[in-house]
């Protein structure tokens, strides 16, 4: 099959396009940098250069592809992350209607069933409507709960011995690891589907008390503490640290609905699956080989 991979080089899009080029597929890799042109095609697979906000480059290099997979990047410079986000779902969507694919599996997040107070998670609920609305398209909306990479961005607060966030400690989180969502986007690439649907990629699901023990137990700090933030607390120590008012709003806003539990209210809802492999203690691992690199 001809299919096409978005998300260039990221932890999902490579190891991804690794398993469609293992199984004999035309891949081509979609990037906005020219200069990781060498290493998608040392993939053995095919680079096309340009913007997912340019209708007609998507259009030209979807077309005549069996199935594609879409996902939308962060952009830590958008102002109002929700619209961004949403403006990129409808960018596909026309893409996709230009180019007259059939069948996409596009990269959703937990708690995308919500409409508003989830943060950035908002913009990805606006993205779904947005593909959901092309006739005679075959969508999966793989809806993936919080990467495990995430908590790198905690390493300095594990370097202080502790970790937190708006909220408390018996708070639970339903986690993804990135390889085991590029296991799931490439079972569903390589099967046929129709209609709108969804699955869910989860590879854990803990309290912060258990995380925290994990982590520790994993980094060398049996004693990792969880500190519970005000969401003013988390909005300020997130502008301090460098995050725009934008990003650090849209970060304590989805803090507050991990607080109240309403974005595994779908996944529960559905099942409560965990379909991923990657278990916590073994991410723990690769976030203690990455702490010492830090250090």
């Amino acid at each position: 099959m001809k299919i096409i991979v978005t998300g260039s080089l990221g932890n999902i899009s490579k190891p991804l396009a690794k398993q469609l080029v293992a199984n004999d597929h035309d891949v081509t890799i979609v990037s906005s940098d020219a200069n990781k042109v060498n290493e998608i095609e040392a993939l053995d697979a095919k680079a096309a250069i340009g913007s997912i906000a340019d209708v007609d480059f998507l259009a030209q290099t979807f077309a005549g592809a069996d199935t594609v997979y879409t996902m939308i990047p962060p952009n830590f410079a958008a102002t109002n992350y929700r619209k961004y986000v949403g403006d990129s779902g409808k960018t596909y969507a026309e893409a996709i209607k230009k180019a007259g694919v059939k069948r996409i599996v596009n990269l959703s997040s937990i708690g995308a069933d919500i409409d508003g107070g989830t943060g950035q998670i908002s913009g990805v609920h606006d993205a779904e409507i947005e593909l959901n609305k092309l006739e005679g398209v075959a969508i999966k909306h793989v809806r993936a709960g919080f990467f495990y990479t995430n908590f790198y961005n905690n390493i300095p607060m594990i370097n202080q011995g502790f970790m937190g966030s708006n909220y408390n400690s018996q708070t639970r989180l339903v986690m993804t690891h990135p390889r085991d969502i590029a296991n799931i986007v490439a079972e569903e690439l390589q099967n046929s589907f129709s209609g709108k649907s969804i699955r869910y990629a989860v590879s854990d699901d803990r309290t912060f008390d258990e995380i925290v023990k994990v982590l520790g137990a994993a980094v060398g700090k049996p004693d990792l503490k969880w500190v519970e933030f005000t969401d003013e607390q988390s909005y300020d120590g997130m502008l301090k640290g460098g995050l725009s008012p934008e990003l650090a709003r849209n970060f304590t806003e989805m803090g507050t609905a991990i607080r109240s539990a309403i974005l595994w209210r779908d996944f529960d809802a559905t099942g409560g699956v965990i379909s991923g492999k990657i278990r916590l203690e073994e991410f723990a691992k690769e976030l203690a080989e990455r702490l010492q690199v830090t250090v």
